[in-house]
């Protein structure tokens, strides 16, 4: 008799402050959704320490902090906006930090952890003022459009080069890898299974084929190494959180940020806008379109509690810093699962985050992954972020070419801040062309002339 008394007062308590019913919903639907929405983001905990450890960073140490920083986000989203929307580390901007930031402009991942940090804290300012909204203005809607697509090809360019199925070729620049390398093989099977999972509407389809791949390079040598692809670690492990924390917590720093000359630190602002740029456009458009889904945007185009929500996203970038990963920013298409299975309160996000929490028990098993088994993730999440382009008149030249600009040289160059810069550029150049230069907002000259400033910097100065 006391424990239904126990269970009447829970689920009270949880219509109370959720109002399930009024979002017809119930307490058994959120926590299946929460749960299917965390399978849909698991691959982040695989990828991110693959990705970010290239910077000498510890990948036990980012795996914590993925999972960490990603639970407490989702957990504010839920309990701050009452929103089923889920967060974690970003993909994108994991390559981004690591290979743009760290790599191109030679900064340490201290460094590059304080840009996030100050990025996190410029956003939720931006998100309390409002003055995100402006800036949203700014940028023509083709060009935000291009930008999901063109990070979408960046990833997925990252995922087939890492497994090896696109290698360097000393006269074509780029050919098809090895296929006599069973790790190939292997990683397009992955391929082929991910995506035949994801359209029979398997939930979970991008974590199974991580894990079908991840035990199948148990029995597979690479032949660089002569050992499996697959290095057994053990399944669960009781962590000392401090411990398992301690390489990159708190580790971020400003020393020597702008220790270098003009163009050195020009480079870092931009680095910190593109930081900034990508965060809040995501995080916008995801409200938006998610929310239209989701059936959360009135009749007047516009999404209630949209402020709070990206004020959680831009706090969960500074909190993420601090525990050592990259942005924080709300998952659309991960969220979108958890949504279709009847997720329509913050109880499927807070669930998200508890389930995330809960995966650090399962550190070996996150860690023995092989770059062979997230390249089928890296994938789908490039198919994924291509959806925007079907919203693009693309007959239309003036449109056309800076939508193909943005996503060339993001994806050519393998630098998201230059596909971002040249295709904004490309659209005000179309425009001036086309004789629409008075249309153009005093916004949008704004940041066409930031870009071209950066640009002539690195013509003379680096």
């Amino acid at each position: 008799m006391a424990k239904e008394t126990q269970l009447v007062n829970s689920g009270s308590f949880l219509e109370k402050r959720f109002h399930l019913k009024e979002n017809h919903t119930n307490v058994r639907t959120e926590i299946i959704a929460g749960l299917t929405t965390f399978l849909t983001c698991t691959y982040i905990l695989a990828v991110n320490p693959a990705i970010l450890s290239s910077t000498g960073m510890d990948s036990k140490a980012v795996l914590w902090a993925t999972a960490i920083s990603a639970a407490i986000a989702c957990i504010a989203m839920g309990l701050l906006t009452n929103f089923p929307f889920a967060l974690a580390p970003a993909m994108g901007l994991n390559a981004y930090f690591a290979y743009t930031v760290c790599g191109t402009l030679g900064l340490s991942w201290q460094n590059a952890l304080a840009c996030v940090f100050v990025e996190g804290v410029t956003f939720s300012i931006l998100s309390v003022a409002g003055v995100q909204e402006r800036i949203v203005n700014g940028i023509p809607e083709c060009v935000k459009q291009a930008i999901s697509a063109a990070i979408g090809f960046f990833i997925a360019f990252s995922g087939l080069h890492n497994s090896g199925i696109i290698a360097y070729d000393p006269d074509n620049l780029l050919c098809l890898g090895n296929l006599q390398d069973p790790g190939v093989i292997l990683a397009l099977l992955g391929i082929l299974l991910t995506a035949g999972l994801v359209i029979m509407r398997v939930k979970g389809a991008i974590l199974i084929g991580i894990l079908a791949i991840t035990f199948a390079g148990m029995l597979f040598e690479n032949p660089a190494t002569g050992a499996t692809y697959t290095q057994w670690q053990g399944l669960v492990s009781l962590e000392n959180p401090i411990e398992a924390l301690a390489p990159t917590f708190g580790q971020l720093t400003f020393d020597g940020l702008f220790g270098g000359g003009v163009a050195a630190i020009i480079g870092v602002l931009f680095a910190i806008f593109s930081f900034l740029f990508v965060d809040m456009f995501d995080s916008i458009g995801v409200l938006v379109g998610v929310g239209i889904k989701a059936g959360f945007v009135n009749e007047k185009g516009e999404l209630p509690g949209a402020g709070k929500a990206l004020f959680v996203s831009a706090a969960g970038a500074a909190v993420g810093a601090v525990f050592g990963t990259q942005t924080v920013t709300v998952f659309g298409a991960e969220s979108t699962t958890g949504i279709a299975e009847g997720g329509r309160t913050g109880l499927t996000a807070i669930t998200t985050g508890v389930f995330f929490l809960l995966s650090l028990l399962f550190t070996p098993l996150f860690l023995m992954i092989p770059n062979i088994a997230t390249a089928p993730a890296l994938v789908m999440v490039g198919i994924f972020m291509i959806e925007p382009l079907m919203h693009v008149d693309l007959s239309d030249t003036k449109t056309a070419f800076p939508v193909f600009i943005c996503v060339a040289f993001m994806a050519f160059t393998f630098n998201i801040a230059y596909g971002i810069l040249f295709g904004l550029l490309a659209y005000t150049g179309g425009q001036v062309f086309a004789g629409n230069a008075r249309k153009l907002p005093i916004s949008t000259w704004i940041l066409t002339g930031v870009f071209l400033l950066y640009l002539l910097l690195e013509i003379f100065f680096n």
